[in-house]
């Protein structure tokens, strides 16, 4: 019977495991070879793993038994909140009201012109009121005027601004977030909802509101505000670029371990070549069982039929560091993952499996009854 000249490469690079390891033709799955060398007069070198007769469960136990315990991995630090070590005024800020959501008025009606000035009409006597700092009576009256006409802009802002005096700077909001809705450059609406945000506590998002206040319609209590949150936003924008500085560091640090890790890893393979005389890097034995089960699965057979997947897998197992340019590529990284799963490893390419596939890496696939097997 002849065997395939790329089998016969792969015997050869068994063989020379196993003058490497002869504690492999100790193992069941390979008595044949034993038996064919001893039938030729040859020996099978006795090896530490099977010294004292025990099998290899046994041993394998007992060694694992005399290993110290691996330390545990050390926990990571807690993330520090983004305003910790943060020197902040927090004078003027105050605790966040709960109360039940205003009344808004239904945001799809087209109010008619008596409704409209009904509404201006309620507006007038809110202001009195306001003027009058009866402020209860002020948040009536604008509800009322915003109920006959939703569609004022304005209305909803002066509603805020009373609740900003009451010390309810969610209210506030609520109604400024209608107010842009309705119109996105309301001067009124940025001023008031930026002051909100400061009571909260807020100094960004009140710095950004009151720049735009001041911007579509200056104002200076709306810049005396914002010159009184510019140092909290400050700080804290500095803080967030310095914490933005660590982890795009922290990111640069992890790819070049990765990239030292492959080229170490290359070399490793590389070296490992040129002792060995094989294209095998490592050689684990352990291994060599699940690369003949990977070369008759029928799943990997097919996946190389794609020629775009065997000359990518020809690249990486020539250079495993050549998986970087392959990473955005969906296929490929799908099949070397898939790969990774069936062979139980946590990396891209299982350990210790072959990476130059012969007859393999061609678009031809071999006829089922040319596969032979060392089992």
């Amino acid at each position: 019977m002849s065997v395939r000249p790329e089998l016969l490469a792969q015997l050869e690079a068994f063989f020379a495991n196993c003058m490497i390891n002869p504690s492999l033709l100790h193992e069941d799955r390979y008595h044949f070879i034993k038996r064919f060398i001893e039938f030729f007069g040859g020996q099978i070198p006795k090896t530490d793993l099977y010294s004292n007769n025990e099998p290899p469960s046994k041993k394998s136990e007992n060694a694992n038994a005399s290993k110290e315990p691996e330390p545990e991995p050390e926990p990571e630090p807690e993330p520090e909140s983004e305003e910790s070590d943060i020197d902040l005024d927090m004078s003027g800020v105050i605790e966040p009201d709960e109360d039940t959501p205003q009344k808004m008025g239904n945001p799809t009606l087209q109010p008619t012109e008596e409704e409209i000035a009904e509404s201006q009409a309620k507006r007038s006597e809110a202001v009195s009121a306001f003027i009058e700092k009866n402020y209860e009576k002020a948040i009536e009256l604008y509800t009322e005027a915003i109920v006959l006409n939703p569609q004022a802009s304005l209305l909803y802002a002066k509603r805020g601004q009373i609740f900003i005096l009451m010390n309810k700077p969610n209210a506030c909001i609520r109604d400024c977030n209608r107010a842009l809705e309705l119109n996105p450059d309301s001067a009124a609406a940025h001023k008031f909802r930026g002051r909100a945000y400061h009571l909260l506590g807020k100094f960004e998002e009140a710095a950004t509101d009151l720049r735009l206040a001041c911007k579509f319609d200056f104002d200076e209590q709306a810049d005396e505000w914002l010159r009184e949150v510019t140092p909290n936003a400050r700080k804290i924008e500095e803080h967030k670029r310095k914490k933005e500085r660590k982890i795009q560091e922290k990111l640069e640090r992890k790819k070049q371990e990765i990239l030292k890790k492959a080229q170490e890893n290359a070399k490793a393979y590389e070296d490992n070549t040129r002792t060995s005389q094989t294209e095998y890097p490592g050689d684990n034995p352990e291994n060599l069982a699940d690369f003949y089960k990977f070369l008759n699965d029928p799943d990997i057979l097919e996946a190389f039929q794609d020629p775009e997947i065997a000359e990518a897998f020809k690249e990486i197992s020539t250079n495993p560091t050549n998986i970087m340019k392959y990473q955005s590529n969906s296929k490929i990284m799908t099949f070397i993952n898939k790969v990774a799963v069936k062979f139980g490893t946590a990396t891209n390419i299982p350990e210790g499996l072959p990476f130059r596939m012969h007859g393999f890496m061609s678009n031809k696939r071999p006829k089922p009854q040319d596969d032979v097997g060392l089992d």
